[in-house]
């Protein structure tokens, strides 16, 4: 096995460059205060947002081995487009056949936040249910992609997270979004898809990489924003501007 072929950026480098360009927009709004509030409303302190956002980018690239499925003939270089992004199939040389991989930017540290965002907002039964039916949704609209593993549409989790942390907590959205987009993803797209991967003959299927990890980074933004939860935010420096 080629340490080279197990640590790659998912996504094709145009993609890859436009995640850190809307990095660099929610960084410039986290800075003047728009989305400061709605992550502090989430339980994250502010100055931690940008960290996570970024550890989450560049840990897309980092994939630990777990296990190996039985050997066969695995496609190794190029793209496989999917929904119009363009995902990368590794260069790998005798390869054993497919590894099973853990992403660290797309399953390790969302997996890690959202726990802790579901017991410090205490989302116990609600966040089961709101992670239930993302997981439901995703696990419905996977599509096995030959040289990827399982993809999902990019905006998918965003949007159905959103919508569930609405319906199961629409007083303070943003922690159940996020709760509900990274773990009922990974759980509905990946892990009850494992059955799917043999036979695919992708290199790596990486439980948060290639074919889900876009749309897991997207629930850490987009989630937040299609939630009412700057409306709330807003408030705050207006009770604290009338005090001074």
């Amino acid at each position: 096995m080629r340490p080279s072929g197990m640590h790659y950026f998912p996504l094709a480098w145009p993609f890859i460059l436009a995640l850190f360009l809307l990095f660099l927009v929610v960084a410039a709004l986290v800075e003047i205060g728009i989305l400061r509030y709605a992550y502090e409303r989430m339980g994250i302190p502010s100055r931690y947002v940008l960290a996570i956002l970024l550890l989450s980018l560049l840990g897309s690239a980092i994939n630990i081995p777990v296990a190996q499925f039985p050997p066969e003939t695995v496609s190794s270089g190029g793209m496989v487009n999917y929904y119009g992004m363009q995902y990368v199939v590794p260069m790998v040389h005798q390869w054993p056949g497919t590894i099973l991989a853990v992403n660290v930017g797309g399953a390790l540290i969302p997996v890690i936040l959202s726990l802790y965002l579901l017991v410090k907002n205490r989302l116990f039964v609600r966040g089961l249910l709101a992670v239930g039916v993302v997981a439901v949704v995703t696990h419905w609209l996977a599509t096995p992609v030959r040289g990827v593993g399982v993809s999902l549409p990019i905006f998918i989790p965003p949007v159905v997270a959103a919508l569930a942390a609405l319906i199961f907590s629409w007083r303070n959205p943003a922690p159940m979004a996020y709760v509900a987009g990274c773990l009922g993803t990974l759980i509905g797209a990946d892990l009850l898809n494992l059955y799917r991967i043999p036979g695919l003959g992708a290199p790596i299927a990486s439980i948060g990489g290639a074919g889900t990890f876009d749309g897991v980074f997207l629930v850490g933004i987009i989630a937040v924003l299609l939630s009412p939860v700057r409306r709330s935010g807003w408030k705050e420096p207006r009770v604290s501007s009338a005090n001074v």
